[in-house]
């Protein structure tokens, strides 16, 4: 696949929570990066030519303390959204709820012929969950 084009690194509470959402509840392939000597472990989500980096706050607040000073004057996610694509969008759904996740819109079927809800992952960063299109759309 080669090196991503972009990354976007998003600090978190809990790595462990974070990938029980991207990697069970929404079913993507997060990883636990091997980290060189020093490094903070991390998780990453790699889409095509781009990728997530989740990193605990705590290694943010160390590595970066005037930075770790601002983690916590803004809500987290305002003005982004992340975008996802799941096989199964009724069980993602009934998942999201099950763990009592905020659902910011429920699931619905769009104008533009495609299921989706919104949701606010552990961390209350804004995530569109949308259906896979079928492959002969």
């Amino acid at each position: 696949m080669g090196v991503p084009l972009f990354s976007i690194q998003l600090a978190v509470a809990d790595l462990d929570a974070t990938e029980a959402f991207y990697g069970g509840i929404l079913e993507l392939d997060v990883m636990r990066a091997l980290t060189a000597r020093g490094a903070p472990e991390h998780l990453t989500l790699n889409q095509g030519r781009g990728e997530i980096i989740f990193v605990e706050e705590e290694a943010v607040a160390r590595a970066h303390p005037l930075l770790g000073e601002r983690l916590d004057e803004y809500p987290k996610g305002v003005g982004m959204t992340i975008h996802v694509t799941v096989g199964d969008i009724v069980g993602t759904y009934e998942a999201v709820l099950e763990e009592e996740l905020e659902i910011f819109y429920p699931l619905e079927m769009k104008p533009y012929g495609i299921r989706e809800f919104w949701c606010f992952d552990p961390d209350g960063f804004l995530v569109a969950v949308e259906e896979q299109k079928s492959r002969g759309a």
